[in-house]
């Protein structure tokens, strides 16, 4: 008999969460942990981390991260296996950022900040995880969190959508390399999601003029991303790998 639910459970998992101090970050940590893993809260602002590691409470640990230091990547992964007895066997490459000014404006400090982020940081740690998980003969999934800007033009934005197209492109190239070693690697593809981040700029004349946009009318909501992301990361996910799952509201496919 199928039990539907079981599927999603990620019992027995240490999952690592990058970007784990901000909003969407957190959410996947929550996420995670709610569904039986041990989570590893890993980013540079250690105190957003303890804070969230005190209310997930057992089975949550905060470990500093910098994702364009290698040292930094190295130190987190021993300090996960050190908290949890093993390499962690899911992974959400959740870390990035973004500079917005029109690419006339961009200075080449400007592009290499974000693609050092959200390209090569991403790469050091997917393959971190995947060298750790070989060695130790266990499959596992990685979620890189890309965007629809990896897959269409976004205004403002272009070290940001060319650094999330090269994600989506890393995440074929380590599936079919990894599937071998029993190692999923699937791309996130979120739409405009409100965070307090941008929670303002959505609430302007301009922000709703974007909405207007998405078919649904409606911006994402960081629960919106619930599903798709535990589908990735659990054996409900276990025949897909080089997937780039989009959740958009139709954003993408709009011609408009």
């Amino acid at each position: 008999m199928v039990d539907p639910q079981g599927l999603f459970r990620l019992t027995g998992s240490v999952a690592l969460v990058t970007g784990a101090s901000g909003a969407l970050g957190a959410h996947f940590a929550r996420v995670l942990h709610g569904a039986g893993a041990r989570v590893v809260l890993a980013a540079r602002r250690t105190e957003a981390l303890e804070a969230l590691a005190g209310e997930l409470g057992a089975g949550a640990v905060a470990a500093p991260l910098d994702v364009a230091r290698p040292e930094s990547i190295a130190a987190c992964f021993d300090a996960a296996e050190r908290a949890f007895g093993v390499a962690p066997d899911v992974l959400v490459n959740n870390a990035g950022i973004a500079v917005s000014k029109p690419a006339l404006q961009q200075t080449a400090e400007d592009w290499d900040g974000v693609v050092e982020v959200n390209l090569r940081g991403c790469f050091l740690v997917a393959t971190e995880a995947g060298r750790r998980l070989v060695a130790a003969k266990r499959g596992g999934a990685i979620v890189n969190i890309a965007s629809i800007g990896g897959l269409r033009i976004l205004q403002g934005v272009a070290g940001y959508t060319a650094s999330k197209a090269g994600l989506v492109q890393l995440t074929k190239q380590l599936a079919v390399e990894w599937a071998r070693y029993g190692i999923r690697v699937n791309a996130l593809c979120p739409g405009y999601v409100e965070t307090p981040i941008n929670r303002e700029f959505f609430a302007s004349e301009a922000g709703q003029a974007v909405v207007k946009r998405v078919p649904q009318r409606r911006l994402g909501a960081p629960d919106d991303l619930t599903g798709p992301l535990l589908l990735l990361a659990s054996k409900a996910g276990a025949h897909m790998t080089g997937a780039a799952l989009v959740v958009d509201g139709g954003h993408s496919v709009n011609a408009l």
